[in-house]
């Protein structure tokens, strides 16, 4: 297995991302202690998070949105252009979030270097991810049961659970993917 990727997750301020899952935290009355055994992140890496001094990994920014039962766009804030987000392997640009009937929506534009490959944690309960390929061939879905999709072919699966993503053959992996999460926890029911 390759080393874990440490670039920063996102081209944001650190500080206002860390500003908006401390009050989220709060709100809901969940100690730093709790959310960060929830997410499995390390406690000083959350409190390095909340504080704005650490730049964490998208993986890191998913499992703590899907213990605080929110949409990761939540912590980022509107945004104003394009903003580019860093997995372990998938870099994506998040192009637009929405909402419709009580539903928020993540547009992304992904791309996976050949060969590439990455677990994501499992969003909030009831998420669904939706991925259109337009070049290359992935392998993507829940970790216990990946399709496989070429150009011009579209995967849909439950995000609640683990999920992986890989870049099969010689060749990147270009493709949108929307990220559908349902109303949050105990709002708009």
């Amino acid at each position: 297995m390759d080393a874990p990727d440490r670039r920063p997750a996102l081209d944001a301020a650190p500080l206002e991302m860390g500003r908006r899952v401390r009050r989220l935290r709060e709100e809901q009355g969940m100690s730093l202690s709790e959310l960060a055994r929830r997410a499995n992140v390390g406690k000083a890496t959350l409190s390095g998070l909340e504080n704005g001094t650490r730049n964490p990994t998208m993986e890191t920014l998913w499992a703590v949105t899907a213990q605080l039962g929110v949409p990761v766009a939540t912590i980022f804030g509107p945004p104003a252009e394009p903003l580019a987000v860093h997995g372990t392997a998938v870099e994506a640009t998040l192009l637009q979030v929405f909402e419709e009937d009580r539903v928020t929506f993540e547009l992304y534009r992904i791309h996976l270097p050949a060969g590439a490959s990455q677990t994501s944690p499992a969003h909030p309960g009831g998420v669904t991810e939706h991925l259109t390929v337009f070049s290359g061939v992935l392998s993507a879905g829940p970790a216990t049961g990946p399709s496989r999709a070429g150009p011009g072919e579209y995967l849909t699966w439950r995000a609640d659970v683990p999920h992986t993503y890989a870049a099969i053959g010689a060749e990147d992996v270009h493709a949108g993917l929307l990220i559908r999460y349902p109303s949050p926890r105990g709002k708009g029911r």
